[in-house]
């Protein structure tokens, strides 16, 4: 009876200390940077539910119901991939379109500091109600969705080449019906010398008043990317896979000049958009190290993340991430490129960033110094997949994430008490 009392009281005093305390979680002496605010020094941050609170240089531990311990370490908002393959499924023959090749978000995203992901064509008008069904509303990941120009989705093979299935106004129609998730069109893997996809893509974009983003298949001749940028897309219009190099597809970089093409500089001053998008085969060191030499950065990050890419030379966010810092990109720069610069982009400014009322998806980065590892070379190596290979001193590494105002991911037990939420 008198264990029974004793458990009774203990219950109402941690209850009344809850409700004394301010936050649910309070990240203490982490190294915040915040682009959008401009914030890059050594401060503390408070969450409350699903609401960044206060960010400030000293905030009581004892306000929070569990603290982070990020001393000497990085805290920025929940980072932003914008150009993922989500629509995971059982349907052999559909590739990414319910099909194999693309991967259930939550096993990918919160190991590598990822709290949103924006599923880059997997389902077109079609087939996203499925999509929403079995991948957006199981995931705690935050999955977004650029919905693909042709209604089938992307289900590889002679689906993604049909120009009839390219409808803009059945595509603007579905986009509209789920303003909350689908931030825009998105045009893929089409081959040939044809501008109507892209047209019918940006017509779909107009008529839903979204962004799309442009990830051209290839031809033979190449389609003049000047008059894609200058001609067909809009201010806010996204180029992906802008560091690629293949003999399909016209690269941004001139190959025997060494430098970003004149008119390319012209359309980011248009507001094109030049996003990562590194996948498989679409990033080549031989365009990325000339133009990060020459100042011109990515304006997004992203990884093309499906079920190739992972275990290639991309890897994960992280790792595409670490390649810009040892291609010369700043810490702060990687990291906008990542978080603010991205929900610029899909229209979503309340992701992104660590201001009060934003929401509260943080994540705590360590960043690891090639000269502590166990190597000869004292540095990290990166490769890409024509296996050319660079060398960085720094490597990024997610020690806690948070979704949502809760801790879905910590790798070292830095939160107190320690409760990893589920669910």
């Amino acid at each position: 009876m008198i264990k029974k009392v004793l458990f009774a009281a203990a219950l109402l005093c941690s209850a009344g200390i809850a409700q004394a305390q301010k936050y649910s979680i309070v990240i203490k002496g982490g190294h915040v940077i915040d682009p959008k605010n401009n914030i890059n020094s050594i401060m503390d941050v408070a969450l409350k539910g699903d609401t960044v609170m206060l960010v400030a240089k000293n905030i009581d531990a004892k306000e929070g119901v569990q603290v982070v311990n990020a001393k000497g370490l990085f805290v920025t908002p929940g980072l932003i991939d914008m150009h993922s393959h989500n629509f995971f499924g059982t349907k052999m023959d559909q590739t990414y379109s319910n099909g194999p090749n693309a991967l259930p978000p939550d096993g990918f995203t919160f190991r590598t500091g990822v709290t949103t992901v924006v599923d880059a064509g997997c389902a077109g008008w079609k087939s996203f109600p499925d999509f929403k069904k079995q991948t957006i509303d199981a995931s705690r990941t935050r999955v977004l969705s650029f919905l693909n120009i042709v209604g089938e989705g992307m289900r590889g093979g002679t689906y993604e080449q049909n120009v009839e299935d390219m409808d803009a106004a059945a595509t603007a129609r579905v986009a509209k019906e789920y303003p909350e998730y689908i931030v825009g069109i998105k045009l893929a893997h089409f081959n040939g010398y044809n501008w109507t996809p892209t047209d019918r893509a940006v017509e779909a974009g107009k008529l839903a008043n979204i962004p799309v983003m442009i990830d051209f298949g290839g031809s033979q001749p190449v389609l003049p990317i000047e008059e894609l940028f200058m001609k067909h897309l809009r201010p806010g219009d996204i180029f992906t896979h802008c560091f690629g190099q293949l003999a399909s597809r016209e690269p941004i970089v001139d190959v025997k000049a060494g430098k970003v093409k004149p008119f390319v500089y012209e359309a980011r001053k248009k507001g094109i958009i030049f996003d990562v998008g590194y996948g498989g085969i679409s990033f080549a060191f031989s365009q990325a190290i000339p133009a990060i030499k020459t100042g011109f950065y990515p304006n997004t990050i992203s990884t093309d993340i499906h079920t190739g890419s992972m275990n290639n030379a991309m890897k994960d966010m992280l790792n595409v991430m670490s390649k810009f810092l040892a291609m010369g990109m700043d810490l702060p720069a990687v990291i906008k490129a990542s978080t603010w610069a991205p929900a610029q982009a899909i229209h979503r400014e309340e992701l992104g960033n660590l201001s009060v009322g934003s929401r509260a998806d943080v994540s705590v980065l360590r960043v690891l110094d090639g000269k502590f590892q166990m190597n000869d070379t004292g540095t990290f190596g990166f490769f890409d997949y024509t296996g050319t290979k660079v060398q960085g001193k720094q490597k990024l590494e997610a020690e806690v994430t948070i979704r949502a105002g809760k801790v879905v991911y910590d790798l070292n037990g830095l939160t107190n008490p320690i409760v990893v939420s589920r669910r």
